[in-house]
């Protein structure tokens, strides 16, 4: 497993491309992760170099989603892997290249597949129904975190789903380490108010 001493921040924005990055990253975020669903390899790469700067700069951590080649290629040191993407990756080159590895998981099978790989962090959701795209799972619960937080051990777990900053401390209270957030802050009027917002409220969790 991902070394005890690894912690994540507990605020864990996730955002669809560099201008996400170079707008919220300033506010004082110091863990996101650049998950882009479209565009060529080339735009990839440039908007992951341009991130890795600017995060670099302001001391935050950046994840890349998916594409583990882009991560080996930049200098990326860390990605994030969806089930799918896990059986598909080259998983020898992202471990010689030094890259940490956070999975996401919704079941046991999924959860003995991501352990499998000795990840820095294991992921679970949805928590709360969530109104980003259409889930084949059901909500998970707090009762679910308890139960991941127990057979985990000091792995850090990563909570995702329907999160706002009123759930946070629940969610935090069940086991969470990091709380991943997607749509609260994108679709809110103010992000950047809505992400001082979480950055005030999960500063004592």
């Amino acid at each position: 497993m991902g070394s005890p001493a690894f912690k994540l921040a507990r605020f864990y924005p996730i955002v669809p491309d560099i201008g996400w990055v170079a707008r919220i990253v300033p506010l004082g975020v110091k863990l996101v992760q650049l998950r882009i669903k479209d565009g060529t390899r080339t735009d990839i790469v440039d908007q992951t170099r341009q991130a890795l700067n600017l995060t670099r700069s302001h001391g935050c951590q950046l994840i890349l989603n998916d594409y583990w080649d882009v991560a080996i290629e930049t200098g990326a040191d860390f990605i994030h892997l969806g089930q799918d993407d896990l059986r598909h990756a080259d998983l020898t080159a992202i471990k010689r290249a030094g890259i940490r590895i956070g999975v996401s998981t919704h079941d046991d099978q999924e959860l003995a597949a991501a352990l499998a790989v000795e990840p820095e962090y294991v992921a679970l959701g949805p928590v709360y129904e969530t109104k980003l795209k259409a889930m084949p799972w059901a909500p998970q619960g707090l009762d679910r975190i308890k139960e991941w937080r127990a057979k985990i051990g000091p792995l850090p777990l990563v909570a995702i789903g329907g999160l706002t900053p009123e759930r946070a401390p629940g969610v935090v209270a069940a086991g969470a380490d990091s709380l991943a957030v997607i749509t609260d802050f994108m679709t809110a009027a103010d992000p950047e108010a809505r992400i001082a917002l979480w950055l005030s409220q999960t500063e004592d969790l």
